[in-house]
């Protein structure tokens, strides 16, 4: 066989054996921030994400289950339908509305680890990821910290991988979020999603 015929025949081979190779789902459940509130969902960071793995060639189905205003109890309430599909990795970015809503704490936390588990029990072999996250200090020194804390607490207890700060370099920076000043822009959502995939990309 020629030269040319052996890496037609390799190339051929390659694409039957990527296509053989099956989708895993990558599902981000999230709030406004995962859905990019204020943009066209192709712009928010998880389809970033998704573009991003196609390009690297990584067989991997993203999912978008951000809902703006979402709190932990309605990610929970919410959270059987959209386990209706297989999930390899799990992002949970949930927590910043109860923070801005003063919820209390325990109840947070107590919700965020009832999604954990949910999702543990339908999938035993997925991967979970906790996204953190932080509210304003006008909602009090003792309030911040305590929330603060409740990510690294639920990623150690469920041997979890932790993303520190999902809005790191974007918070509080005016032209990387929208005029509200709390949603990043398109500019701001290119660098979440290099945060998250600074994080996620050894599990992939």
């Amino acid at each position: 066989m020629s030269i040319v015929g052996r890496n037609l025949l390799f190339i051929s081979l390659l694409l039957a054996f990527q296509a053989s190779q099956p989708t895993k789902v990558l599902l981000f459940y999230g709030d406004s921030l995962t859905a990019g509130h204020g943009l066209p969902r192709e712009d928010a960071f998880p389809a970033i994400i998704e573009k991003i793995l196609n390009q690297k060639g990584k067989p991997y189905k993203v999912v978008n289950a951000g809902l703006s205003g979402e709190t932990s109890a309605g990610g929970l309430s919410r959270l059987d339908w959209v386990l209706r599909e297989r999930v390899d990795i799990f992002v949970l970015e949930l927590g910043a509305n109860d923070g801005l809503r003063g919820l209390p704490l325990d109840q947070t936390k107590s919700n965020l680890q009832a999604i954990i588990d949910k999702v543990v029990n339908k999938y035993p072999n997925a991967k979970i990821v906790v996204a953190g996250m932080l509210v304003p200090p006008n909602m009090g020194p003792d309030y911040t910290t305590e929330f603060k804390k409740i990510f690294p607490e639920l990623a150690k207890k469920n041997k979890a991988t932790l993303i520190p700060f999902l809005l790191q370099d974007v918070a509080g920076n005016e032209k990387l979020n929208n005029a509200d000043g709390i949603h990043p822009n398109v500019e701001g959502h290119k660098i979440v999603a290099q945060n998250v995939l600074n994080v996620i990309e050894a599990l992939l």
